[in-house]
């Protein structure tokens, strides 16, 4: 950004490590004991290592399938697939679909927590237009974003999940642009990964600022 940038009208945000600070371990085997365990009692028996390999091959090809620079799956269709196939009773494979990936998801969580400088920034642009894009699952992703009250303040969310391509795909800035209605040089991108964030959405004519340059310029 520069002094001859167009005014902001409005603001993009990524979601995980610029509003939201998480860590995860989805290779750890204890994730994966502690969801098989749950999915018994779901009518669904797996042993946690074939659970680990089967999540692992079904994201693989679900990616392949569809192509891409950029891919994404949806995770709950994924653990759908896994649990039609491994049920010992009737089960509703979508529906638990959408449930197995939450367990996963708290399963696999190591931590969680809202980062107070970007809510911060928030108040600071609210009286602008406001968007999150984020390379997330919705299927658990809003639901973080609900627990700490930050859904519900911006105008729309894109998960990665919601169009089957991730950041820094072009499409994805596009579509935000889109639910803004605001041309490139109107809108300001921050985020914590350097290409998705900042160098992708500079390419694409916004403006862009790494989430701990915008925590400094807009400290006063």
């Amino acid at each position: 950004m520069s002094l001859c940038d167009p005014p902001v009208a409005g603001v993009l945000f990524d979601c995980y490590g610029t509003l939201i600070d998480i860590l995860t371990d989805e290779r750890d085997t204890e994730t994966y004991r502690n969801l098989a365990r749950w999915l018994i009692y779901q009518g669904v028996m797996v042993a946690p290592d074939d659970l680990r390999v089967l999540y692992t091959c079904h994201v693989r090809e679900a990616i392949e399938q569809t192509g891409g620079l950029y891919p994404e799956v949806r995770v709950e269709e994924i653990f759908a697939g896994i649990c039609a196939e491994h049920a010992i009773r009737k089960i509703d494979a979508g529906r638990l679909g959408v449930e197995t990936a939450r367990a996963f998801r708290a399963a696999s969580l190591r931590r969680l927590g809202i980062i107070e400088e970007s809510r911060r920034l928030l108040d600071l642009f609210c009286a602008e237009k406001l968007g999150v894009v984020s390379n997330g699952q919705r299927v658990f992703s809003e639901c973080e974003m609900r627990a700490f009250g930050l859904y519900d303040r911006f105008d729309f969310v894109i998960f990665s999940s919601d169009l089957g391509y991730q950041k820094p795909d072009t499409r994805i800035y596009a579509a935000a642009l889109g639910r803004m209605r605001l041309s490139a040089p109107e809108v300001l991108f921050i985020g914590d990964n350097p290409e998705n964030d900042v160098a992708a959405p500079r390419r694409f004519g916004m403006q862009a600022l790494h989430v701990e340059e915008a925590w400094r310029r807009y400290s006063d």
